[in-house]
């Protein structure tokens, strides 16, 4: 794809890597991604492997006003998948706050696109999206994924046992945010 065409579809973009919406197009390029990467992912993280299920899962990410998904796009591989965020269980009003998720593919685990697109994700929730706080809640044992929002500038808040069903068993977390430096 060439780099105006990629630029056009993305919202956001930095030297490395772009952000844009999830679409149904997708599909076959992120479930091949998220199975090449079982490996990679768990037991922290399940992303959709199969049509059906990335079909209900961008459609949740794209119709949902308390969801929004973004697809990280590589910009030197003609805007292919690397990895994907999300926030989740966006509330509005006083609170202005979400829920970040997110993760990387293995080909483009550790080299640093995932903090490139994190950045670009702070500034579009934070101006954009009109966010005022994003949070992380991330399994202690899942040092990568700690050390991504650490290097964003995400503070740890606190721990919560048995937070989240996960991989069949209640999981505890740690509570990583970051608020708006603006705001």
């Amino acid at each position: 794809m060439p780099d105006d065409l990629h630029r056009s579809r993305c919202l956001v973009a930095g030297p490395r890597v772009g952000l844009r919406p999830f679409t149904p197009e997708d599909g076959a390029e992120f479930t091949a991604r998220a199975e090449e990467s079982v490996g990679l992912h768990r037991p922290w993280l399940f992303p959709p492997r199969t049509a059906e299920e990335y079909a209900a899962y961008a459609a949740a990410l794209t119709g949902e006003a308390a969801r929004a998904g973004f697809l990280v796009c590589e910009r030197a591989a003609g805007g292919g998948i690397a990895g994907f965020l999300t926030v989740n269980n966006i509330v509005r009003g006083a609170f202005r706050s979400g829920a970040l998720g997110y993760g990387a593919f293995a080909h483009a685990a550790g080299r640093g696109l995932m903090g490139e697109a994190l950045d670009l994700l702070l500034e579009h929730a934070f101006t954009t999206m009109g966010l005022h706080r994003l949070e992380a809640n991330i399994q202690p044992g899942n040092a990568p994924s700690r050390a991504l929002v650490r290097r964003a500038g995400f503070r740890l808040e606190g721990f919560s046992p048995a937070m989240l069903f996960i991989d069949g068993a209640w999981r505890d977390h740690e509570r990583w945010a970051i608020t708006d430096p603006c705001g």
